[in-house]
């Protein structure tokens, strides 16, 4: 059977609330993954490997976090073609996230605005989804774990929630994401000052320096930063990920800039807005964090990817891997194997 041209389910999608779009989905392919009907979305993996922060990863572009939250869908989502998967923003303990309605579209611009808040069923639900995962894996596909904080973890116990996350995935992630960019849990984002963010990551390397030794592996952390962010910043937070020996960075979460959307409907819409609109304040974070780290220092370039020769531009700017998330909604599974191809001759 050929693969449901995404053309003939969009209308239908786009026709249902987004949240509920969204959970329709993911509740399908939770539910056909590694089965026959798996082929109504699958796709022949583009073969591009690189080595990134250690890790053998089959093409360059990945699934970003925020999708499947739960990791629930990891092989059926690495069926589409993905080189590597991330799943969560997961916490240490379940939360509902912030009231609906909380998710809204912008056709015009392509772009999404979420307020979803970290809702997930916790760290526990979160592992045993993620050790059921098996034939992307099998595959040689790359699966990264995002963690978080509580909402109700007070910003200043925000290492603790961090720190019993890290112990929880390490021994199941082939690599770790720190979000810390999110806009829509309070106060998350100070965490990205300059002493803040140095006291987290200086825990979190301590207690990886254990994990390591305590489970016979490296697992690398990545750091999940935004897009709203000076130079003067970036360039604070490229010394601090490399003062504390962090592995890599993860360029750019959405944003709470809303000029590229203004006067459309929902563009006053509390939350980060994701898709076309943050592609350019993504690629000069990109920019800025190369220019600051130097080559070879591992970069993820997420934001605003639509098409293949939008991940060209993130290359040029300075990642060495890219993530999907809202293109994927627009454009459908097709845009895996776009962009890969794309990097593939880049």
């Amino acid at each position: 059977m050929l693969p449901l041209p995404y053309a003939l389910t969009r209308p239908f999608l786009f026709g249902l609330d987004p949240e509920a779009a969204h959970d329709l989905t993911l509740g399908s392919i939770a539910r056909l993954q590694n089965t026959p009907a798996q082929c109504l979305w699958q796709q022949t993996r583009i073969s591009d490997p690189v080595t990134v922060a250690g890790l053998h990863v089959p093409n360059r572009v990945g699934l970003a976090a925020g999708l499947d939250k739960n990791g629930r869908c990891i092989d059926g989502l690495g069926a589409m073609g993905f080189g590597f998967i991330e799943v969560g923003t997961v916490t240490p303990l379940a939360q509902p996230g912030n009231p609906k309605p909380r998710m809204f579209r912008l056709p015009a611009q392509e772009a999404l605005i979420n307020r979803l808040g970290f809702n997930n069923q916790g760290l526990a639900a979160f592992l045993a989804n993620v050790q059921q995962a098996r034939s992307f894996r099998q595959a040689g596909g790359i699966v990264g774990l995002n963690i978080g904080k509580n909402a109700a973890t007070p910003i200043e116990r925000a290492v603790d929630d961090y720190l019993i996350a890290l112990a929880g995935v390490y021994p199941h992630a082939d690599y770790i994401a720190v979000n810390v960019s999110s806009p829509n849990t309070k106060n998350l984002r100070a965490l990205q000052s300059d002493e803040a963010l140095d006291a987290l990551l200086s825990a979190l390397q301590t207690r990886k320096l254990e994990l390591a030794a305590e489970h016979g592996k490296a697992v690398p952390i990545f750091v999940k930063i935004a897009p709203d962010l000076d130079e003067a910043q970036v360039g604070v937070i490229a010394a601090t990920l490399r003062h504390n020996g962090i592995d890599g960075v993860i360029a750019t979460n959405t944003t709470i800039e809303r000029g590229a959307v203004q006067g459309l409907p929902h563009a006053e819409e509390a939350g980060g807005l994701s898709g076309a609109p943050v592609f350019e304040a993504s690629n000069r974070v990109i920019r800025l964090l190369r220019a600051a780290l130097g080559p070879g220092y591992p970069i993820i370039g997420v934001g605003g990817v639509m098409s293949g020769a939008d991940a060209q531009a993130k290359r040029a700017a300075g990642a060495d891997l890219v993530q999907l998330y809202t293109g994927l909604i627009y454009k459908g599974p097709a845009l895996v194997s776009e962009t890969a191809r794309a990097l593939q001759r880049a």
